[in-house]
């Protein structure tokens, strides 16, 4: 939220913001998009629904400012060294059970709060999606993948292998059963880490 779409009034107290936007964001992992009313978030957070109205005029708002504060601040370029990288840190997200629960409040709400997922995707996802992208280029030139794979098109199957684990998994799940599924579904696509992949066939 920039300084212009801020309420004026007096100054603020950072732990008051701190505290509204952490109510929030817990009501939001447990209970979904519903259970984030003022007069929850001001009783969750121990402050007056005065406090949070003077700093948030309406939930989308309120709701877009505590998903930012959760992905605090990624740099607009994340480094993402190579496809072992990506398993890995994926396999991490996947094996916390309060990112797992936050992703499908996102997901669940993409159509009566699009805001809400936009600054998800904005924030954190989007700049994720492009170096991951950019790393399946280079795994394709190191011959680590088939020279015929489209580097958008993997990183999609991929994204809906994460989805699909959010969504049919246990939250219970470690990294390292998680590491193990998206391994599996990066060596259907034809991924052999260290490489050179075999040169096609001539007059392929």
């Amino acid at each position: 939220m920039t300084d212009r779409e801020r309420v004026p009034g007096r100054p603020r107290s950072k732990d008051a913001d701190a505290a509204v936007l952490a109510a929030a964001l817990d009501l939001l992992i447990e209970a979904g998009v519903g259970a984030v009313g003022f007069e929850q978030v001001a009783r969750r957070a121990g402050v007056t629904r005065a406090t949070v109205y003077r700093r948030f005029p309406d939930r989308t708002r309120l709701l877009v400012a505590a998903v930012e504060a959760a992905f605090g601040d990624p740099p607009a370029e994340p480094e993402i060294r190579d496809v072992e990288h990506v398993l890995s840190g994926w396999a991490h997200v996947l094996s916390d059970p309060r990112t797992r629960r936050l992703l499908r409040r996102l997901y669940g709400a993409m159509d009566d709060v699009p805001e809400l997922a936009r600054a998800y995707r904005v924030r954190f996802g989007e700049p994720r999606d492009r170096a991951r992208a950019a790393v399946f280029e280079r795994a394709r030139a190191r011959g680590e993948l088939p020279e015929d794979t489209e580097p958008q098109v993997l990183l999609d199957v991929l994204t809906g292998a994460v989805w699909q684990h959010l969504a049919t998994r246990p939250d219970t799940a470690t990294a390292a059963e998680a590491e193990r599924y998206l391994r599996a579904v990066l060596h259907q696509a034809g991924y052999r880490p260290g490489g050179p992949y075999p040169p096609a066939p001539e007059g392929r």
